[in-house]
């Protein structure tokens, strides 16, 4: 069953500069193993013991917090080849602190902890080929963190939705780009409610910073658009 995810292994950052025969000789070193989940399953649950790392290797999950009141908070979307609780599993308490919970049916690969970190005599280098790109994941997720702390600290609604609309045209490199959310989704990624997000997202098209379609924008006006990043 892993034979068929291998192009999507290959694909992930936790096998950067992989090639299939070596991936492929790696698998029983590595224990994985693959599970399925339907739409709204839990993958993980927020305070139990996670000591795997996952890959989505189909469809799509998210990373989530829960109040105590339930009100939900979406971290990160994932989607196919993705990768998910290498903070969790090395932690000292080796506990998720959030839930991870399927959008869609999927398919998750598992890989213990211990066979990330130990190596193995016949394939030793390329163990520590998999521990550099594990450290790799582990910087980029505390950036992604780093950025996400930067929203919540926003006091208004609309430089939240200007801040978050600025790193996309930046990351994508132009004016025109798909984000990953739909609407109350990008109101749980940013802690906002769905109605104040779509009154905001309608001024600033009325206004000629920004137009859209469904997940499709287009940055009309990027100095206004700067002038909204109001901390």
């Amino acid at each position: 069953m892993l034979d068929e995810h291998i192009d999507t292994l290959l694909k992930t950052p936790l096998f950067h500069n992989f090639d299939a025969p070596t991936l492929k000789g790696m698998r029983h070193c590595l224990n994985m193993s693959v599970a399925s989940y339907g739409k709204g399953e839990y993958i993980a649950h927020r305070g139990l013991p996670f000591e795997k790392v996952g890959v989505v290797a189909e469809g799509e999950a998210a990373i989530i917090k829960e109040s105590a009141l339930g009100k939900r908070i979406i971290i990160e979307l994932l989607g196919k080849g993705n990768v998910f609780g290498e903070t969790a599993a090395f932690a000292g308490k080796q506990v998720w602190y959030y839930s991870v919970q399927a959008q869609s049916e999927c398919e998750v690969i598992f890989i213990p902890k211990g066979r990330i970190i130990g190596e193995c005599a016949n394939l030793c280098q390329c163990h520590r080929r998999l521990i550099e790109n594990f450290l790799t994941i582990l910087s980029e997720r505390n950036l992604y963190l780093d950025k996400k702390i930067e929203y919540f600290a926003i006091k208004s609604v609309t430089g939240k939705i200007c801040a978050y609309l600025y790193d996309q045209y930046k990351l994508n490199g132009g004016p025109l780009f798909d984000i990953p959310f739909d609407r109350n989704e990008l109101a749980d990624f940013l802690n906002v409610s769905r109605p104040t997000l779509s009154r905001e997202l309608a001024k600033l098209k009325e206004q000629g910073i920004i137009d859209y379609y469904l997940n499709s924008f287009k940055v009309l006006d990027i100095e206004k658009l700067e002038q909204e990043l109001i901390i």
